[in-house]
């Protein structure tokens, strides 16, 4: 009796977990890395990093420099190299928890940069973020 007691229990929980809609998750996230991507564009670098960043998280830049914390993300982003630049990306590849409370997007980006005589200089390379749902539903990075 306590065998089917536990199978009944467990098909019950199981029907119960909550689903998640995974392609509508993903458009979430799509719809965050671009509304990220335009308020770089709009307010600056460093706002939007600032703006979509966890207070805890973290951004890995040059080889082995960990900028933690979202007040120190614009700090880093709040340098004269920064104002004079752009960076423009796209999510290549999202993919989303089976609860849909952590996501991760990879693809391309494109800084452009202008020295000190205002010649522009492109860097392209492949972003990693990973994204956290807020319990405000909203999505900020966790890392980047």
């Amino acid at each position: 009796m306590k065998i089917y007691f536990l199978i009944l229990f467990g098909i019950i929980a199981f029907s119960c977990a909550p689903q998640i809609d995974e392609e509508k998750v993903k458009q979430e996230i799509f719809n965050t890395e671009k509304s990220f991507e335009k308020m770089c564009a709009e307010k600056g670098i460093a706002e939007g990093f600032y703006y979509f960043a966890a207070d805890s998280a973290v951004i890995k830049r040059q080889n082995d420099t960990l900028i933690i914390g979202k007040e120190n993300i614009r700090s880093y982003y709040d340098k004269d190299f920064y104002k004079n630049a752009s960076v423009k990306w796209t999510p290549d590849f999202i993919d989303v928890s089976d609860d849909g409370s952590m996501a991760y997007t990879y693809g391309k980006y494109v800084w452009t940069a202008k020295d000190e005589n205002g010649i522009p200089s492109e860097f392209k390379g492949v972003f990693h973020t990973v994204w956290k749902k807020q319990v405000n539903n909203t999505w900020k990075y966790v890392w980047d």
